[in-house]
Parts: structure tokens; sequence; C-alpha cells
């Protein structure tokens, strides 16, 4: 798949997925809605956050590193899915009433430690 191709899937995926989220927003009543509700809002969310990162990650990181653009393309999606369980972790623990400052700083010292295997692990 070619770069142009692959920006253009991106985007439009993105686009619907955040228009899945407002259509969530917009017609599920949490206080009426079940289990179902809250897992259509959190993977919409999470889905267009994913989109929206990866594409801002790719765009910053083609424009600050001289690696090849592939390999960008691909650092840049796995970081957004990690920033994305990020969001959505939190807002789920603040749902709850469980979020504090130092649940987030071990969540987020948590991605940093998988994110630094995929970044500096074995080649081979």
């Amino acid at each position: 798949m070619s770069l142009k191709r692959y920006l253009l899937l991106m985007l439009l995926a993105t686009i619907l997925c955040w228009l899945a989220f407002a259509v969530v927003i917009i017609y599920i009543n949490p206080q009426e809605t079940g289990f179902i509700g809250f897992l259509l809002f959190y993977i919409s969310l999470f889905l267009a956050l994913v989109g929206t990162f990866a594409l801002i990650g790719f765009f910053i990181r083609i424009w600050l590193v001289t690696q090849p653009i592939f390999r960008q393309v691909i650092i840049a999606f796995r970081q957004a899915i990690w920033f994305a369980c990020l969001v959505v972790f939190c807002l789920i623990l603040q749902s709850q009433e469980l979020l504090t400052w130092w649940t987030s700083v071990l969540f987020i010292a948590l991605l940093a430690f998988i994110e630094s295997f995929f970044l500096f692990g074995k080649k081979g």
C-alpha cells in the first residue's frame, strides 16, 4: 500500500470513527443505557483517538525524524494506540472515581516500559 493511500484511508477511517463517537454521544443516554452503551462510547472514542494520534504522530515524525517513512508509520500507529489506551483508561477510572495521580503515573510508566521494548528491543 502506498503512503498516500494509507494516509487517505486513515483519514477517512478517523473521520468515520469521530462520526460514530458523535452518534453515540447524541443518541445514547448514559442514564438509561447498560454495559453496551458504555462499551460503544469507549470503543468509538478509542478508535477515533487512535486515528487522530496516528496521523498527528506521523506528521510530527516526518518533520522531526529522518528514518525511513514506512518505519515512521509503524511507530506512530503503535504509539497512538498506547496514548489512546492511556486516555480511555483514565476516563474509565475517572468514571468509577478511582483515578488518582499515582494510578496515572503507574499506567504511563507501564506503557513507557512496553514501548521501550519496541523501540530499543533486540533486532534480529
